[in-house]
């Protein structure tokens, strides 16, 4: 178990990865006077230097030239830029067209498609409680589809696109900043591109919104690499249970986000949708927590039993020890020296 000092700090970070992310809404509904499309490319773009400086301060080069010798590695880098770059798109569009609570339903939902991605690509087993949680979340969906009058594609969307990144990543086998590292390094150029284009046609709300647009979008890199950076400090001290219940902190702010300041509406069907979505998280937190804590237990029970064993084998080692060492009796006739 990590030191206390290192759990706090731990919950420090995983506390300010996950309020960020939450508040990022705000951040984009400033920059609502651009596109979506060119927000998301300085996102893409800005975040490459935030990525070289922070390997730079940490000396972390040597995993570059291993990934360029591992085409297959390098292709599922490609898959997962791709994929989240068409999750930062939707959910920047989701939030600057009005529809935060959507958005933040999505990041609700994404523990149980992500539960439901183990079974079918992954072939996982799911305990009993895994299988009602993910039972409760389909029937949310329906209720939602019925509420909004439509399928929640957004709030979907959001979930697929990033339960897909997250089952990519699994095989890549980089850590935090190495993976962000890479991917931004394949978005910075086809971002780059584009933000020539819109320049060379007079569309670029960087050129002509002035100063204050300009940093905002230029400051999208850093939104995006800290709460990452905190989210990996965090990651490393504490416990896998911990870090999956401060994931919920993102959606929930993202919800009181769209009911408070962007005063979105919300009749009680959506009230019910919502509602059976945390009803599916509480039973899914519940069973993790008993998890965690009977496999505590056992290993605790294990290691106890292996104290024990070394102790009897102690004890019973010792009397022949005793006897190994002890003087011979003089034969008969003989002098001692």
């Amino acid at each position: 178990m990590p030191p206390r000092t290192d759990q706090r700090a731990g919950l420090a970070y995983g506390l300010a990865a996950y309020t960020m992310w939450g508040l990022l809404p705000l951040y984009w509904h400033l920059l609502g006077a651009a596109a979506p499309s060119e927000i998301l490319a300085h996102r893409m773009l800005w975040s490459l230097p935030v990525a070289l400086v922070i390997l730079a301060a940490l000396r972390r080069w040597s995993w570059i030239r291993p990934l360029l010798r591992q085409p297959k590695r390098l292709g599922l880098v490609l898959v997962c830029a791709v994929v989240i770059s068409l999750n930062w798109y939707l959910y920047i569009w989701a939030v600057n067209a009005g529809h935060v609570l959507e958005a933040s339903l999505g990041y609700f939902i994404n523990p149980l498609v992500s539960i439901a991605f183990g079974v079918l690509v992954l072939r996982e087993r799911l305990r009993p409680l895994q299988w009602a949680a993910v039972g409760v979340g389909a029937v949310a969906v329906v209720v939602m589809t019925i509420a909004y009058g439509r399928m929640p594609w957004i709030a979907l969307g959001l979930a697929l696109s990033f339960a897909t990144y997250g089952l990519v990543k699994k095989g890549i086998k980089l850590d935090g900043i190495e993976g962000f590292s890479a991917e931004t390094a394949l978005q910075a150029l086809p971002a780059l591109g584009f933000l020539i284009y819109l320049g060379v046609h007079g569309e670029s709300s960087f050129v002509t919104g002035g100063t204050g647009q300009a940093l905002l979008l230029a400051g999208c890199g850093i939104a995006t690499a800290v709460p990452l950076i905190c989210f990996g400090a965090s990651a490393v001290r504490l416990p896998l249970t911990t870090v999956g219940m401060l994931q919920y902190l993102a959606p929930t702010f993202q919800f009181l986000l769209g009911l408070t300041v962007f005063h979105e509406e919300m009749p009680p069907e959506r009230w019910a949708g919502f509602a059976l979505v945390w009803a599916a998280l509480v039973v899914l937190t519940w069973d993790a927590l008993r998890t965690a804590r009977r496999a505590r237990s056992e290993l605790a029970a294990a290691g106890a039993r292996a104290g024990e064993a070394v102790a009897a084998q102690a004890t019973q080692a010792g009397p022949a020890a005793a006897d190994r060492t002890a003087p011979e009796p003089d034969a008969p006739g003989s002098v001692r020296p």
